[in-house]
């Protein structure tokens, strides 16, 4: 059994391809959760209320608009899907459950996106699964007040769906 090299800190020493320089930490994580599992609204405003209290978790931008990113984890919004895939991809999907959907960032370029929905469809293929479709996912930047720098590297977004 190789013996795990540690430094002082905590983190493997470098070895292989294993480099503790690129290691990032999270400075801000923060949980909200129903007790009995429910699905609620005021889940999600409290998780934004959070998010908005943490401006000290990192890695800020120059600029006042563009910083690392945060995200909210949540369960699948089967209502919203369902008629997302009704009326914009004319599907019905699977029974709850019997289905995935995915945000994937993609390339602007039309032709490097094609290629990669054309690598991702293969190897959905290959696990056996089907494609029921894809989604452009509407954005609006001045809306959300996104910063020059964000803005000038923001990708193409699409939403898979796979039954």
């Amino acid at each position: 059994m190789t013996q795990l090299q540690l430094h002082s800190n905590g983190w493997p020493k470098k070895q292989g391809l294993y480099d503790p320089a690129f290691e990032h930490d999270a400075c801000g994580v923060g949980f909200v959760a129903h007790i009995k599992g429910e699905r609620s609204r005021q889940i999600v405003d409290d998780a934004d209320e959070m998010l908005r209290r943490m401006t000290h978790r990192g890695a800020c931008g120059c600029e006042e608009n563009t910083g690392d990113g945060a995200g909210i984890l949540t369960a699948l919004p089967y209502e919203f899907l369902e008629k997302i895939a009704k009326t914009e991809l004319k599907a019905s999907l699977p029974p709850r459950g019997r289905y995935g959907a995915g945000i994937v960032f993609l390339p602007t370029d039309p032709k490097e996106r094609e290629i990669c929905k054309k690598t991702v469809n293969e190897i959905i293929a290959e696990q056996g699964q089907s494609l029921i479709g894809w989604r452009h996912v509407p954005t609006n930047a001045d809306a959300a007040d996104i910063g020059p720098s964000a803005r000038s590297r923001e990708p193409a977004m699409e939403m898979v769906f796979v039954g």
